[in-house]
């Protein structure tokens, strides 16, 4: 687990009791699910895998341009879902560009909320390198946007200094409690409760108080896995992939966030004060596979395991 040095410096818990059942189904009722414009090509409807009225976010990769991330959020509008798109700040010019496409996201596909983020270039193209420079600009309450997704990240970032990590958290508290928006964090997928549960604690003794939407990894491969988390920078909770990938045979075994599901609802079933308010689905392009699973486990379709470190869901991945 990697050292926190600014004002949400990760501290460790205690461990918890064992889980049940019914704490698992509470922690993923309600779960949101990521796609991007290239996956969303590739299915056939969305509402032949989701109920309506699921969150789905929409990812704004590298190369891909607006419009289709706004064709994307229209899309799932017309299918009874409600689109939640990514506005990533080092990726827009300026407040003019910012004005447009919350003009177009909201008027277009309708869209009530959306996700901020720095974004992954080193370089911003524009006036913006952060959230809260867009957050500030008064923008999204005059699009009618007032629930806004901020990064949280339970493992630190290998590009942010921790110290402006726990900066920006104390600044996005502050701009929740004087603008009246509804500010809530999103973070990246994780393999291990852990580092979770121990982020939770330190922001929350730290004054935190947005709840959290934890980010996990649907059912998927152990080679991609791997690779997602290679590329998206996932550090100390990636370890226990690596340890089962030694073997190449396993690198096509499919994996489910059995582990980490269990953990984070034994912690959300045992702590009062737990931050994590909902479950956030990476399906990396698997949406299929991912509620397949969910369906099993929502349904109580699944066995605890003996040692109760996990469950396994009754469906075919």
């Amino acid at each position: 687990m990697g050292r926190h040095d600014g004002a949400f410096a990760v501290a460790s818990g205690a461990t918890a009791p064992a889980c049940d059942k019914q704490a698992i189904v509470d922690l993923l009722t309600g779960y949101s699910v990521e796609t991007s414009p290239a996956a969303a090509d590739k299915l056939g409807g969305f509402r032949d895998h989701l109920a309506p009225g699921t969150r789905v976010y929409v990812a704004t990769l590298p190369g891909t341009g607006f419009e289709r991330v706004i064709a994307t959020a229209r899309r799932l509008r017309d299918e009874g879902m409600v689109p939640v798109p990514h506005l990533p700040a080092r990726g827009i010019s300026g407040p003019d560009q910012l004005g447009r496409l919350l003009a177009e996201f909201s008027g277009e596909a309708g869209v009530e909320e959306v996700l901020t983020i720095a974004g992954g270039l080193r370089q911003p193209v524009g006036a913006f390198d952060r959230t809260m420079q867009m957050l500030e600009t008064g923008l999204f309450e005059r699009h009618g946007i007032r629930r806004v997704g901020v990064a949280g990240h339970p493992e630190g970032n290998p590009d942010i200094d921790p110290s402006e990590l726990g900066r920006a958290l104390v600044a996005k508290n502050a701009f929740a409690d004087g603008s009246g928006m509804s500010l809530y964090l999103v973070t990246q997928f994780c393999f291990d409760a852990a580092p979770v549960i121990a982020w939770d604690r330190a922001i929350r003794s730290a004054g935190n108080r947005l709840p959290i939407h934890i980010g996990i990894a649907g059912p998927a491969t152990l080679k991609s896995l791997l690779n997602y988390a290679r590329m998206c920078g996932i550090g100390p909770s990636a370890r226990m992939l690596r340890r089962q990938g030694r073997s190449l045979a396993r690198l096509g075994t499919v994996s489910a966030p059995d582990q980490v599901v269990a953990g984070l609802a034994r912690y959300r079933a045992t702590d009062p004060q737990c931050g994590i308010e909902a479950a956030h689905f990476y399906t990396f392009g698997g949406l299929r596979r991912a509620t397949r699973w969910l369906d099993a486990v929502l349904s109580g379709e699944f066995d605890m395991r003996a040692d109760r470190d996990g469950f396994m869901a009754r469906v075919e991945l």
